[in-house]
């Protein structure tokens, strides 16, 4: 089976995928129909995650994307633009996606289930809709879809859904093949992204006092959001695994980088809030661990390492800061094997869509 070559996003702000190599004498898409494995379910990977700026002059573009459809003041965007600028300008996000992707090809490879993964962004480049697109004109009709969250709500997994949604009806409206994605389960539970997430605080905490608490922090969201998802008890429910796996009870959860208005409730409490409290009762130390997130991109640079870290300071708390999974190789053990459990569930058959009722 072929295997395609993932480039890096352009930074203008004209539209980019994630790109598949052209082969000498012909198209693409012929080659690899020629070359598919019929036998298989599945022709490739999606992996779908939120995207990033790759340089300065991508942050407000970028913002604009984010906030389309939303009324945020102009002076919140550039305090957000102001984050950016205070941790190098760019995102790392879509470096370290695209290194997870590339550690799940490699996987699979070596499983003998060498599927190409395809990446694609929902709000940058490489853009969910070109990928789509180059997957088509590729010849792939069937995809196993991986999306880079951890825990399930409508903005970190439902969205993302629905952005595939429109992105292969702009497939019908261009006149070409549709992409049929089938979405691997929740994996917030996984032993192997315990594990991953585990090492990174063990190794964050040999760099502080041993006496540390442990905090683990996820993105805030809504309350009238949590109370339809299982947001809530899947990031409560990883944080007691990872836990329990170190051998410490001593953890707290918190949250972090809200937005929206501010008379809105959110899911609390919020990490800072949360420090400055604990430091009151006697807390001695503590180690942050976002296992919320799955890449040290910006909110947890800026909103951690620069914010969290300075409430520490000021009250005299020592803290270390675990790193998220990003490439882990526990991590992308663990992606190639929720992506092989799709696989396998469906050798003898196809999946069957689900059509969401009006």
């Amino acid at each position: 089976m072929s295997v395609t070559r993932l480039t890096q996003p352009s930074s203008q702000t004209g539209r980019g995928s994630a790109s598949v190599k052209k082969a000498k004498g012909g198209s693409r898409t012929s080659q690899y129909n020629r070359s598919r494995d019929v036998s298989q379910p599945f022709d490739a990977v999606l992996m779908i995650a939120f995207g990033g700026p790759q340089a300065q002059p991508d942050v407000r573009p970028f913002l604009a994307n984010v906030l389309r459809g939303r009324r945020v003041a102009e002076g919140r965007v550039e305090e957000v633009a102001h984050h950016y600028e205070i941790v190098g300008g760019r995102s790392p996000l879509t470096d370290l996606t695209l290194a997870q992707a590339a550690g799940l090809r490699g996987r699979l490879a070596a499983a003998g289930t060498p599927l190409p993964v395809f990446v694609g962004m929902r709000n940058w480049h490489p853009y969910l809709a070109d990928t789509l697109e180059s997957m088509a004109r590729a010849g792939i009709r069937r995809a196993v879809g991986f999306i880079a969250a951890a825990h399930r709500s409508y903005s970190s997994c439902t969205q993302y859904r629905e952005n595939v949604r429109d992105a292969r009806a702009a497939l019908a409206r261009a006149g070409l093949p549709d992409v049929e994605v089938t979405f691997v389960p929740d994996w917030y539970n996984h032993p192997l992204f315990i594990a991953a997430n585990a090492e990174r605080v063990a190794a964050a905490l040999g760099r502080t006092d041993p006496r540390a608490q442990l905090v683990f922090t996820a993105h805030s969201i809504p309350e009238s959001m949590s109370a339809q998802y299982p947001y809530r008890a899947q990031f409560e429910e990883t944080a007691r695994l990872v836990a329990e796996r170190l051998g410490r009870g001593d953890y707290h959860t918190a949250y972090q980088s809200r937005s929206g208005r501010p008379e809105d409730p959110w899911l609390g409490p919020d990490i800072c809030d949360y420090l400055r409290e604990a430091r009151t009762r006697g807390l001695e130390a503590a180690v942050l661990s976002p296992i919320g997130f799955l890449c040290d991109h910006v909110e947890v640079l800026y909103d951690l390492d620069v914010e969290a870290a300075e409430v520490c300071r000021s009250i005299g708390l020592p803290m270390a800061r675990a790193q998220a999974v990003n490439d882990h190789p526990r991590f992308l053990d663990m992606m190639a094997d929720v992506v092989l459990a799709v696989c396998r569930r469906y050798e003898r058959a196809r999946p069957l869509e689900l059509v969401p009722t009006v």
